[in-house]
């Protein structure tokens, strides 16, 4: 019994193309159709700030660190002079000295330092500026620590803001004895303003004072010490 041949059916037909269906094309790379670019993000591009409105910004008025720095000092300048003014009136309003800075002093001792050395030789001009210099900030502190050790209730730097504001009246009369050489207009003014300077320095210091009690005249005695040396500056410069 003669057996039938097998024939197998090749996978490509005579043309030598393949008979089996080809992948799909989503099959070998699913990602095929995935387009758009790396990074890229759905968020929305904030619009930008044009030139124009960034040039014409102005100072609104609301936070400090934005207001130009002419506001700053003529802001600045104000408060010295109101707290000048109550110098010269203690008996206004007290509380103004409570929020105290150190420029108010700062320019009154460099303007008494100045007028003290003017009319100096000229190889005593420096160190008469050092020393008024150094006795008004080192006499401010000496008495401020004084107030502190019998029990004050005033802070530091209250304490020597309202002594430095308080040599208003002293410096004026250095001023005005510059240009007068008189002795007997010199004197006056030397103790007015010694007067007016202690009297100011303790209605100031007095409310914050009231735990010292008996000990308040060793407060007082140190503060007006420190206004009578100032004052005899003034007279015999």
């Amino acid at each position: 019994m003669i057996q039938e041949p097998i024939y197998v059916e090749p996978d490509l037909d005579l043309s030598g193309q393949s008979t089996s269906r080809p992948a799909k094309a989503d099959d070998e790379n699913p990602f095929a159709n995935v387009s758009g670019n790396i990074g890229s993000s759905s968020t929305p591009r904030q619009p930008s700030i044009p030139v124009s409105a960034a040039q014409t910004y102005e100072y609104s008025g609301e936070d400090t660190l934005d207001e130009p720095v002419s506001t700053t000092i003529l802001r600045d300048l104000k408060q010295v002079a109101g707290k000048l003014q109550q110098v010269l009136h203690p008996k206004g309003d007290r509380n103004v000295l409570r929020d105290w800075d150190l420029w108010g002093p700062l320019i009154l001792c460099l303007l008494l330092a100045i007028t003290l050395s003017g009319g100096a030789p000229g190889d005593q001009a420096v160190s008469i500026f050092t020393g008024v210099f150094v006795i008004v900030w080192i006499g401010a502190a000496v008495v401020t620590l004084n107030a502190k050790l019998l029990g004050g209730a005033v802070s530091f730097f209250q304490s020597v803001c309202i002594i430095g504001y308080c040599l208003f009246p002293l410096v004026v009369g250095a001023v005005v004895a510059a240009f007068v050489n008189l002795i007997w207009v010199r004197l006056p003014l030397s103790i007015v303003g010694f007067l007016w300077s202690t009297y100011a320095s303790v209605g100031f210091l007095s409310e914050s004072e009231v735990h010292l009690r008996n000990r308040r005249a060793l407060a007082v005695y140190p503060l007006c010490l420190f206004y009578f040396v100032i004052a005899w500056l003034v007279l015999a410069s």
